[in-house]
């Protein structure tokens, strides 16, 4: 395949690959791996969850756009932290701007993160009822 078309940059030999290779199976797989994904603060970093999840996408769709990539995967996020996310970037926005957009966003709110409750608020208390303090 290489002496057929020379040398290319690794882009245009991925695109090749996937459009020759990959079979209705592993697109069925890739695309599975895409949707069951849903962004977790607690367990994924930004950074390396956005980059998985946008390597999938093009096995999945190979000619989609990077501002339709950026959509689908915001859809993931869920909630508030999607909606905080496409209104803070403005089309036609780049990966790296839509990547410092999220992590701006879960570094200054709490959108995002959890509750968690306290375990310092399930301690029970002993309350002193006014029996007790009477002076004998």
């Amino acid at each position: 395949m290489r002496q057929d078309h020379g040398k290319h940059y690794f882009p245009w030999w991925k695109y090749e690959i996937i459009t020759k290779w990959a079979n209705s199976s592993w697109r069925f797989k890739m695309g599975n791996a895409f949707e069951s994904v849903i962004f977790n603060l607690e367990k994924d970093k930004q950074l390396t969850w956005f980059h998985k999840q946008k390597d999938r996408l093009p096995a999945l769709h190979p000619d989609m756009p990077d501002s339709m990539i950026n959509m689908r995967i915001s859809r993931k996020c869920g909630g508030e932290l999607e909606h905080s996310i496409k209104y803070r970037c403005v089309e036609p926005c780049s990966t790296e701007d839509y990547i410092n957009a999220m992590e701006d966003i879960i570094a200054r709110t709490r959108i995002g993160k959890t509750w968690t409750k306290n375990p310092m608020e399930s301690r029970v208390t002993q309350r002193i009822s006014r029996e007790d303090k009477k002076p004998e």
